[in-house]
C-alpha cells in the first residue's frame, strides 16, 4: 500500500545566499526575499550581518556558523533541514563557500538529498579577474596560499608552470612576501594585477610585473583587503636556469626532502629531466658542507 501524501516527508531547502563584498548595492533582491521568507539564517559573524539585514530590514533569526565550529552545528542545522525548515547560509561577503565556511554544510545536505540552491551575488575573484586586464577565459583560483613552510614552497613551484591566470587572496600584512615570493617562483617579469578594497569607497587596482609590483608597495603601505590576478606560464617564459633549478634544489633538501622528493617535485614542476634534476642533487651533496640525507635507492 502506497503512504498517504499527508504522511510523505517533505525536505526544507538550503539557500546558498551571496551578500555584497562591500558596495550594499550589489545586494540582489532575490537574495533579500530570501533571507527574509527562510525560517533561520547560518551566519559567518551574526553581529556583521546582523547590520546588514537591518540595512535591508529583513527581521529572520541567526545562528552562527564558522569554521571554528561547522563541526558542532553541521548536525544541528541538518536537523532543522531534515525537519523542513528552510535555511540560507551566508558569510560575511560574497558567496559561501569560497574561502569562507560553507562546503561541509553543502556536502551534508548533498549526501542527505536536501535540496541546495545557489543564489549568486558579488565575488572578489571574478569581479577582479574581469577587471585585470589579464586573460579571462580561463583561470584558477589558489585562495589564500599556506603562511609558511614546505606546503607554502610547494604550492608556489606549481604556480610557475600554471598556463591559466591565477587568482589569490592576501592579507595586507603578508602582501609583501608573498610578492617577493611569486617573483621567485614565477618570475619577477610576470604580469600581475592588483586589487583592493574591490567595490569599497578606496577600491583601487594596481597592475605591471612582480618586478614592479615589490617597488611599488616598498613605499606604500599596504591597507585593506587584496585580491591578487597573476597571468598564467606563456610559451614565451624562459625555462629555468642551471643556477636557478641549483638553488631551488639547495632549498628542498635543506628543508629535508630526499633527493628523490626534491627531483620529481622540480621535474614535474619545470618539465625538465628528473634524471637530470636527480645528478644535480647528487652534486649538491658531493660539495655541500653538512650532510643532507641520502635517499633509498628504490625511490628513484
Amino acid at each position: 500500500m502506497q503512504p498517504s501524501e499527508s504522511h510523505q516527508v517533505t525536505y526544507g531547502t538550503l539557500y546558498i545566499v551571496g551578500t555584497p563584498i562591500g558596495n550594499l548595492e550589489d545586494m540582489s533582491s532575490r537574495a533579500v526575499r530570501i533571507l527574509q521568507t527562510v525560517d533561520i539564517i547560518a551566519a559567518e559573524d551574526t553581529r556583521h550581518t546582523g547590520k546588514l539585514l537591518h540595512h535591508f530590514q529583513v527581521k529572520t533569526p541567526q545562528i552562527s556558523y564558522h569554521q571554528h565550529n561547522t563541526q558542532r552545528r553541521t548536525p544541528e542545522l541538518m536537523e532543522r533541514l531534515l525537519a523542513g525548515q528552510n535555511l540560507a547560509l551566508v558569510s560575511d561577503a560574497g558567496m559561501p563557500g569560497i574561502s569562507d565556511p560553507g562546503f561541509e554544510l553543502v556536502r551534508a545536505c548533498v549526501n542527505a538529498e536536501v535540496p541546495v540552491i545557489p543564489i549568486p551575488g558579488a565575488n572578489a575573484v571574478i569581479a577582479a579577474l574581469i577587471a585585470s586586464g589579464l586573460p579571462c577565459d580561463r583561470f584558477c583560483f589558489e585562495g589564500f596560499l599556506p603562511s609558511k613552510g614546505q606546503n607554502r614552497q610547494q604550492r608556489l613551484q606549481s604556480l610557475r608552470s600554471e598556463p591559466r591566470t591565477i587568482v589569490l587572496y592576501e592579507a595586507p600584512h603578508r602582501l609583501r612576501q608573498t610578492l617577493q615570493d611569486l617573483a621567485d617562483s614565477i618570475g619577477s617579469e610576470r604580469q600581475i594585477a592588483i586589487a583592493k578594497e574591490l567595490t569599497k569607497r578606496y577600491e583601487t587596482f594596481w597592475r605591471g610585473s612582480l618586478q614592479d609590483a615589490i617597488a611599488h608597495y616598498q613605499t606604500q603601505e599596504p591597507k585593506g583587503e587584496f585580491t591578487l590576478v597573476v597571468a598564467g606560464q606563456t610559451l614565451a617564459d624562459p625555462p629555468p636556469s642551471h643556477s636557478e633549478l641549483r638553488g631551488e634544489l639547495q632549498q628542498l633538501l635543506a628543508q629535508g626532502w630526499s633527493h628523490s622528493q626534491a627531483s620529481r617535485h622540480i621535474a614535474q614542476t619545470y618539465t625538465v629531466s628528473r634524471r637530470q634534476v636527480y645528478q644535480l642533487a647528487l652534486e649538491i651533496e658531493s660539495i655541500s658542507p653538512s650532510p643532507i640525507p641520502p635517499s633509498q635507492p628504490d625511490d628513484f
